[in-house]
């Protein structure tokens, strides 16, 4: 696996050259936005282009924007002109028509449509043009287009990661460093859990616990079990080393984020600690100027079969469900 993310990260790095996108050190990197229906471009506009925000992160700028839309979802529907707007108006973003016309002015792409459908469509011009890009959550709708996505992006040779803002929470970070070099039996997370019909039920908001979950266990797990009421879900995760790994979706009472790990020696618990879009976008500059993503595309996908794995136990009256191999 090493010596696949190094020879990922030289080739994403022929591929900056070969492309015509290699930068002086003293220039920012020309980021592009596809979709604007989530409020994730703004925050992440103002983090990158405004160098008095005490939050600021330097080398890279929004520079160009795709407006996309998904007028059969009321989120996306009802905030695309108004992100448009500010984005246009106040960070001087421009507005382009096309996919294939927001690649020739960037260097790197933020993939940012909240509806996980056109993902699959929307990157495949992105491929073409040979530019790095950040997939934001969801990747997809379904574990087949995720996986379409992967194999398309290995076979251009071109970089790419999704993640949840979650998985950097200093919160999930502190406790996975604790745990280095400690058997840990198991873990449970939580978090909100709403659902949207167009999509798998976790993959639209309950996949930043599953994120989590991921993030302390890693890959592996064997089959998953899902119990299911109108105001929470509980789905249990069975790794191939014995681990158990626990995701509670709230939908109803306090909505909040939590993690606990059982160890061999401590149990331990997460802090209650602010949530912040920074330490996901320091990842992303990071991988747009070295091509090494920080998340594999192996956990990647084997959180979509998760995920649509506890569809269907749900859907089988909670019976334990294989994950593919």
């Amino acid at each position: 696996m090493k010596k696949e993310i190094v020879a990922l990260a030289l080739l994403g790095v022929l591929i900056t050259v070969q492309s015509g996108t290699a930068q002086k050190s003293t220039e920012p990197i020309r980021v592009g936005l596809i979709g604007l229906d989530t409020s994730h471009v703004v925050a992440f506009t103002k983090l990158l282009n405004d160098p008095s925000n005490p939050d600021h992160i330097p080398g890279a700028r929004v520079v160009a924007a795709f407006k996309g839309g998904s007028p059969d979802i009321e989120s996306s529907r009802t905030r695309i002109e108004g992100f448009t707007t500010e984005l246009r108006d106040k960070w001087k973003v421009e507005i382009v028509d096309d996919i294939a016309t927001l690649c020739r002015k960037v260097d790197a792409v933020l993939l940012e449509s909240v509806d996980g459908r056109p993902h699959l469509e929307q990157v495949k011009p992105v491929l073409a043009a040979r530019k790095p890009v950040f997939i934001d959550k969801p990747l997809a709708a379904s574990y087949r287009d995720a996986k379409e996505i992967a194999r398309l992006a290995r076979e251009a040779g071109v970089p790419w990661f999704s993640s949840s803002s979650l998985r950097f929470w200093p919160e999930a970070v502190r406790l996975e460093a604790t745990t280095e070099g400690a058997a840990i039996e198991g873990a449970i997370v939580w978090g909100p859990a709403p659902t949207e019909p167009h999509h798998p039920d976790l993959m639209w908001y309950g996949i930043h616990a599953v994120e989590m979950l991921y993030t302390l266990l890693g890959s592996g797990c064997q089959t998953v079990t899902r119990v299911h009421t109108e105001g929470a879900d509980v789905v249990v995760g069975k790794w191939e080393d014995g681990k158990l790994g626990v995701v509670r979706g709230i939908r109803k009472g306090k909505q909040d984020y939590g993690i606990t790990i059982f160890g061999e020696k401590a149990i331990l618990h997460s802090d209650d600690k602010p949530f912040s879009y920074r330490p996901l976008l320091v990842e992303i500059v990071k991988f747009f100027k070295t091509g090494v993503p920080p998340v594999s595309a192996e956990d990647t996908l084997e959180m979509f079969a998760f995920m649509e794995a506890a569809d269907e136990s749900k859907a089988k009256g909670g019976v334990a469900v294989p994950l593919p191999k």
